[in-house]
């Protein structure tokens, strides 16, 4: 049996990701393709009280980056792993770039900390594509009108620190990342998401 492919979507917050996610899940699936979402942190039952705990809970960097691996951890063992082997594809809303972007770059944890854990947890997989939504951080956070989570309330400089790492891993794998400019109208990204998913392999 042919192994799944691991799609998985990343963008500051506001960047209009979320939204967007219906539309690949869509094009993905009138294609007759067997599609498994997830998110992180969350996924599994363990790994969403992980999540409630990352969103809401003052805690520190190191704490916060250990946290994010165990929910990744999680989501891997009982979500990811088992649909890729069946041959399912699988979209999720962040994946391991995030803890480089957000504890990386934007907490200022160093990168080889950062990569030992994702060669603990993860070594042997990488997502196939990595959708990145890259909005102006001051676009990003107009867009923030609801009850804010513990990392929308950071300030603009940690957001910007956040894309800025986005869009540094994003130029070191071109192969991986497909970028696109969330500064569009949301029926312009959704055509545009349509036509590179309805023939990506």
């Amino acid at each position: 049996m042919e192994k799944g492919k691991l799609i998985t979507v990343e963008g500051v917050d506001g960047a209009g990701k979320s939204t967007q996610m219906a539309v690949i899940d869509q094009a993905l699936r009138e294609r007759g393709i067997d599609l498994v979402r997830t998110r992180e942190p969350g996924g599994p039952e363990t790994a969403e009280k992980i999540r409630k705990l990352l969103l809401n809970e003052p805690m520190s960097p190191k704490c916060e980056l250990m946290l994010m691996f165990a929910a990744r951890e999680e989501n891997l063992d009982k979500i990811i792993r088992p649909a890729l082997a069946k041959g399912q594809w699988v979209l999720c809303d962040r994946f391991t770039d995030a803890s480089y972007a957000y504890q990386g770059y934007g907490r200022g944890r160093s990168i080889e900390e950062i990569r030992a854990l994702e060669n603990f947890v993860h070594p042997d997989l990488k997502p196939d594509l990595t959708v990145l939504f890259d909005v102006p951080t001051e676009v990003a956070a107009a867009r923030l009108s609801r009850k804010l989570d513990r990392f929308e309330k950071e300030s603009q400089d940690f957001h910007r620190r956040v894309r800025e790492g986005y869009l540094r891993m994003a130029k070191a794998e071109p192969e991986r990342f497909y970028v696109v400019d969330g500064t569009q109208t949301p029926e312009q990204i959704s055509a545009q998401l349509r036509e590179v998913f309805a023939q990506w392999k």
